[in-house]
């Protein structure tokens, strides 16, 4: 009994073996790669917090581009700042993430909260920071259109 038992499963653990498959890895950036996989990140949202209406759109490089507008503002306006070239940053394996812009020595992150402490907390959290990493603005986002 004990021998058909080990035979079983020493079979089915050479299975298992054969038919893992490894998933290549051909970007040098570990963290976009091994995120891809868990969470699909939305080509476009545009979330409306307490002070701004913030668009965020992935660009055929793979990098993100920040247009934002007063919070009164129509989307078709002019926006009132764009910054090209943010990175989306994972934050752990739950989901998390946020998107990082840099502008003139500030950084703006805009962080989606899939994991949280609270069922209250909002979709979406805009933070920016100084030069001096000091936070200036933190404001909860909902999403407009995604």
């Amino acid at each position: 009994m004990i021998k058909s038992f080990l035979l079983g499963t020493f079979c089915l653990a050479q299975f298992s073996f054969v038919y893992a498959k490894e998933v290549p890895n051909e970007s040098k950036d570990h963290r976009v790669v091994s995120y891809a996989t868990f969470q699909k990140v939305p080509k476009t949202v545009i979330i409306k917090t307490k002070k701004f209406k913030i668009r965020i759109d992935k660009q055929p490089n793979g990098k993100y581009l920040y247009q934002s507008w007063n919070a009164n503002a129509k989307i078709t306006a002019k926006p009132s700042m764009i910054i090209s070239d943010g990175e989306l940053v994972p934050d752990g394996t739950g989901g998390n993430y946020y998107i990082d812009f840099n502008n003139q020595g500030y950084s703006y992150q805009v962080w989606r909260n899939y994991l949280t402490d609270s069922p209250k907390k909002a979709p979406y959290t805009l933070t920016v920071n100084d030069e001096n990493g000091r936070e200036i603005v933190r404001e909860d986002g909902q999403v407009v259109k995604n």
